[in-house]
């Protein structure tokens, strides 16, 4: 029961250090990324104070949080909601990937028919 208790303490320390150092990191390129950028939105193009700029979040383009160069490539200033948007854009990318369905469609429900193919001979038709 003791060694259950002490696994169950250092799985808990491990998990604590490992936020800890997570959060540390994205301090450090938070802070870098709103020296670099101006305070807008890169989609919406909502502007940011002091006072509101809590809501401002770092996107890593790659979706690579270890991925930091000083030059800031691979970030984006992006609102709370634009932030979400983007990676539930990603995860429906991905769902479709996996359900088959590339550019929008299914590979096997190409459409075939052309629904304006008698079109020009309806509208000829009319003008007589």
């Amino acid at each position: 029961m003791a060694t259950d208790e002490a696994k169950r303490a250092h799985t808990d320390r491990m998990i604590a250090e490992t936020l800890r150092n997570r959060q540390q990191r994205e301090l450090g390129y938070r802070e870098q990324a709103l020296k670099i950028y101006p305070w807008i939105c890169g989609r919406c193009a909502r502007e940011f104070t002091r006072e509101n700029l809590q809501q401002l979040t770092v996107h890593h383009r790659d979706h690579n949080h270890d991925n930091n160069p000083k030059d800031g490539s691979n970030w984006e200033l992006l609102c709370l909601y634009c932030h979400d948007n983007e990676h539930a854009r990603e995860l429906d990318a991905e769902a479709a990937r996996r359900a088959g369905v590339s550019n929008g469609k299914a590979a096997t429900d190409r459409a075939t028919s052309n629904p304006f193919a008698d079109l020009r001979a309806l509208m000829e038709k009319s003008k007589r």
